[in-house]
């Protein structure tokens, strides 16, 4: 593992991005933070935040594949996985691949479509596989699903099931910029989107080595226990119908290892943990009514955690 190789590559694709992306600095370690993990990450902002353009704003920086599925509630589990059709010259079911199959998938409104098409995501989110007609077919290694939804439109909306949410490494929003941030955009865009011009800065070759070298970063013994006392911290404080499973855990482990990396460190420090606990814990909380009812959020939950559980020194 070469440390300041890989510090190197973040920074590139990092400040890659951030040249379309105005004022998402942290959005966008974030989001790097959650792709070198090999994990998804699930955008929960309003339109026009940037959502779709971080997303193709990777893809371009790291010369993947890019596709993007709009999801309505008449979507069908065969629009994202695809369809096996009968060839009448050879008398045999031929595969047609649907957009699952690429690099970066963008899935832009995902709340809007059937639990039935949501669910088609979940094999390919876990397992890097999809399942159709009996046969297995395997996903491109570096897989990753970006997806959205509207925080504050319900109508026509079907909220993610616990079993999903817990598919996404990490969940959070961009924000809006600041009112001068907000005119460099105005400046960025005056004739084309800078988007247009945004080439790749790294090779795939580069993005293996950084994903490799990801789960080469060291996790002392005391850093485990302090990751599975938050997890656990969360099942059972009061409140809280369901508390984040060892899938929590695991990802709060990959994500932060992600950041020491991108910090030049070949081991996790609390600091880490700290960064995107909320990030990774919080989406998987369920809060039961009354608490919710009473003002309690699963982010202020995690919050107060970080703030009881004890640190390792």
């Amino acid at each position: 593992m070469n440390v300041t190789d890989s510090q190197q590559i973040y920074q590139k694709i990092a400040a890659n991005i951030e040249s379309v992306m105005r004022g998402q600095s942290s959005a966008v370690r974030k989001l790097l933070a959650g792709f070198a993990a090999g994990g998804h990450v699930l955008l929960e902002d309003f339109p026009g935040t940037g959502k779709t353009t971080l997303a193709k704003a990777l893809s371009r920086s790291i010369d993947a594949e890019f596709k993007r599925i709009q999801f309505t509630p008449d979507l069908l589990p065969s629009d994202i996985l695809g369809v096996s059709i009968f060839d009448q010259s050879t008398h045999q079911f031929q595969f047609h691949e649907g957009p699952i199959f690429t690099h970066i998938l963008l899935a832009d409104e995902i709340n809007r479509a059937s639990p039935r098409t949501q669910s088609a995501l979940l094999e390919a989110m876990a397992e890097g596989q999809v399942s159709v007609d009996g046969t297995l077919h395997t996903l491109e290694e570096m897989f990753f699903v970006v997806a959205t939804q509207n925080p504050v439109e319900s109508a026509g909306t079907y909220p993610l099931p616990e079993a999903q949410m817990d598919r996404f490494a990490m969940m959070f929003s961009l924000g809006y910029v600041s009112a001068e941030e907000e005119m460099a955009i105005l400046d960025d865009q005056r004739t084309t989107h800078p988007l247009e011009n945004l080439d790749s800065c790294v090779s795939r070759k580069d993005v293996t080595q950084l994903r490799a070298d990801v789960q080469n970063v060291v996790l002392s013994d005391e850093i485990k226990q302090y990751v599975v006392d938050l997890v656990q911290a969360t099942r059972r404080t009061p409140g809280v119908a369901l508390g984040g499973s060892p899938r929590a855990s695991l990802a709060l482990m990959r994500v932060a290892k992600a950041l020491a990396l991108f910090d030049g460190l070949d081991f996790v420090s609390p600091d880490h943990i700290q960064e995107v606990a909320i990030e990774v814990v919080a989406h998987r909380l369920v809060i039961d009514p009354q608490a919710r009812f009473s003002g309690v959020t699963a982010d202020g939950i995690v919050e107060d955690l970080l703030k009881s559980v004890p640190v390792p020194h």
